[in-house]
């Protein structure tokens, strides 16, 4: 198994193979979050419009997304894990989830395009993720990580692209280093200074819990013409006891 680590939207364009796309801030954390609260699918859009013009087709869906991090009018919540998880679970089961970002959705789009299958990940799945891609046992890997907007790297997103990597046995990988890079990392400060209310502080706690939804893996692909992610049935590879 090639596995080849990329980054930002020049990485997105050479992914092969089977692909992973990395967002830990925040896209592909809140994907997996709101899979184990009961949605059914994640509906991927280009432009706050796209999903607005699917709301009003079908208003029972949950509409979440940003623009450059602010939260998009007409859209229920922002891009924030916090966001989601002040509601219960019975708000989410069952319903179908529209979301736009400026970087996870955006890179996964341009994946799908190249890579054979593309699955999304953060730190909260990254094991159960590898674990699944090992199990396809692919002759190519792209792991991309997807950054600031597609243009800067984050470490956030870096480090969580190389554990997954070390998870399929390429590079090395040390958890307690990158604890430490990652609480002083920029990204990490923009939450923590409290200067911007729809970056809120407890973001990053529940964005880098390692493994945190271990029976996850989500897969996106074109349905119907639209790009749709869904949790793969039966990927509980690591599975708590």
């Amino acid at each position: 198994m090639e596995v080849n680590i990329l980054s930002l939207r020049e990485g997105a364009e050479k992914a092969k193979g089977v692909a992973v796309v990395i967002d830990v801030f925040r896209a592909f954390t809140c994907a997996p979050l709101l899979f184990s609260m009961g949605i059914e699918k994640i509906i991927f859009v280009d432009e706050p419009e796209d999903g607005l013009a699917l709301k009003r087709e079908h208003p029972d869906m949950v509409m979440l997304g940003e623009v450059n991090g602010e939260p998009i009018d007409g859209y229920e919540f922002g891009n924030s894990p916090l966001g989601l998880l002040s509601r219960n679970r019975e708000y989410f089961a069952g319903r179908t989830a529209v979301q736009r970002t400026s970087s996870g959705v955006q890179e996964t789009l341009i994946v799908l395009e190249r890579a054979r299958e593309v699955f999304l990940a953060g730190y909260v799945n990254a094991r159960s993720t590898a674990e699944y891609v090992k199990r396809l046992a692919p002759d190519h890997v792209s792991i991309v990580a997807m950054g600031r907007n597609m243009k800067e790297k984050a470490t956030e997103d870096e480090l969580c692209a190389r554990y997954i990597g070390n998870l399929l046995g390429h590079g090395e990988y040390d958890h307690r280093e990158a604890v430490r890079e990652l609480l002083f990392s920029p990204m990490t400060r923009l939450f923590t200074s409290g200067d911007y209310p729809h970056f809120p502080a407890e973001d990053p706690i529940i964005c880098l819990q390692r493994d945190l939804y271990d029976d996850i893996v989500i897969q996106a692909r074109k349905e119907d013409g639209l790009v749709v992610a869904r949790p793969v049935p039966g990927a509980l590879t690591t599975r708590r006891k």
